[in-house]
């Protein structure tokens, strides 16, 4: 309930005027691919999302940060956005702004996300192989894709898009195998 209420009311304003911007300057993508930056940075660096979130460090500092970081990194507009964060206190909630800002892209590019759990790193054509069975599952024009590592899966690959989620690890089969020879009895 907290997290709705959150995205309700913080996230996905600051999103949906985000991608407004992106859509009346024909940036939309650029937009995508600076918010990805930003979350990778995040995913690399969690000392900069505490620092960002912390209402000890004084807004000058965190402008300071956000320009060394992404200064020419981001288009121009992208570092106005995340300065009018900071004004409005509200650089702890980038994170989930920016993933607020990747659902609605999804949705105006039709495109769908599966987060796809593996237990070693996939190649390029692994990934190609399940972005085509995704698309022919949901009718997407395009599919993300995120990966997880989990060495605990021994090996193959569980797909979640959505609600559905198609275990096909061999975790999952010697588990689904155990549960068959446990009712037989």
């Amino acid at each position: 309930m907290k997290d709705s209420i959150l995205t309700a009311e913080v996230l996905e304003p600051y999103a949906q005027a985000l991608l407004s911007l992106a859509q009346s300057q024909d940036l939309t993508d650029r937009f995508g691919e600076d918010v990805g930056a930003i979350l990778a940075s995040f995913n690399d660096s969690p000392d900069m999302r505490d620092f960002l979130a912390s209402p000890i460090v004084n807004l000058d500092a965190k402008r300071s940060v956000l320009h060394q970081v992404f200064g020419e990194q981001v288009h121009p507009y992208m570092q106005n956005f995340l300065n009018l964060l900071v004004d409005r206190r509200r650089i702890g909630f980038l994170e989930g702004i920016c993933r607020q800002y990747q659902t609605l892209l999804r949705k105006l590019k039709q495109t769908v996300l599966a987060e796809v759990t593996s237990a070693i790193d996939l190649n390029d054509d692994q990934k190609n192989t399940i972005r085509e069975r995704v698309k022919s599952m949901t009718s997407a024009n395009q599919v993300d894709i995120e990966t997880r590592i989990d060495p605990d899966l021994i090996g193959g690959v569980i797909i979640k898009v959505g609600s559905q989620v198609i275990d096909a690890s061999l975790r999952g089969q010697l588990r689904r195998i155990s549960f068959r020879l446990g009712s037989s009895t």
